[in-house]
């Protein structure tokens, strides 16, 4: 009996996206834009962690948004109200992620002869868009107080494969069950090289220190 032919879909898909994402990352390179890509669950503060941030970077880069979500611009007009910088909103048709042919569409909408920094606002998931490279420059994500210091052992991936873990909502530990020397600890676990920023984007405390981080990885990435 002849063998059944066995094809793997999954680990074709992924090797596919590698490749272009390296491809999209050489032609941000030779454009001088720097793309950042922010991920993190629903509701941990990545649209107001942004304006914080946009707002302190304005007036030393280009700035660019690309707010991805299933459905509705709500985000996309809270960042252009909030911050009078270029936004545009991507819709995914359901897709809990984005991929680098999806950033690629994205990006082709922005004025990049204009853009310093594009920053892609992920889909609000901590699985998907972790297996998916979007060609970015960097990846930072967003790990809120109120979900607590153990999500690191429960979602690896995401963790693992981030620069910087901006903790987010540190005005209300005191009342969570919130570790941050434990918080530290399991995302060093997965991957110790990663920065952890405690950040609280509401009142502004400690974004400085991101957007220190980021003016000068944006710098660097044009002069290389």
């Amino acid at each position: 009996m002849d063998e059944v032919k066995i094809i793997e879909i999954k680990k074709s898909i992924f090797e596919d996206n590698d490749r272009d994402a390296d491809n999209l990352r050489e032609e941000l390179k030779e454009k001088g834009v720097f793309l950042l890509n922010l991920m993190s669950s629903p509701g941990s503060g990545k649209t107001t962690t942004l304006i914080s941030a946009i707002n302190l970077l304005k007036n030393n880069l280009r700035i660019a948004v690309m707010e991805a979500d299933i459905d509705s611009d709500v985000d996309a007009r809270k960042i252009k109200d909030a911050t009078g910088i270029e936004t545009i909103q991507l819709h995914t048709g359901g897709m809990c992620h984005l991929d680098a042919e999806m950033t690629r569409q994205g990006l082709q909408n922005l004025k990049l002869a204009e853009t310093d920094l594009a920053i892609l606002e992920n889909v609000g998931n901590l699985v998907c868009p972790a297996e998916f490279d979007t060609g970015s420059c960097r990846n930072v994500m967003i790990l809120s107080v109120p979900e607590g210091h153990d999500k690191p052992l429960k979602y690896p991936l995401m963790f693992s494969i981030c620069d910087v873990v901006l903790v987010n909502k540190i005005d209300v530990a005191p009342y969570f069950d919130f570790s941050m020397d434990e918080c530290v600890k399991n995302i060093h676990l997965r991957n110790p090289k990663t920065k952890v920023m405690p950040i609280c984007a509401k009142t502004g405390e400690g974004v400085q220190a991101f957007t220190d981080w980021l003016l000068e990885e944006v710098k660097n990435w044009k002069k290389l």
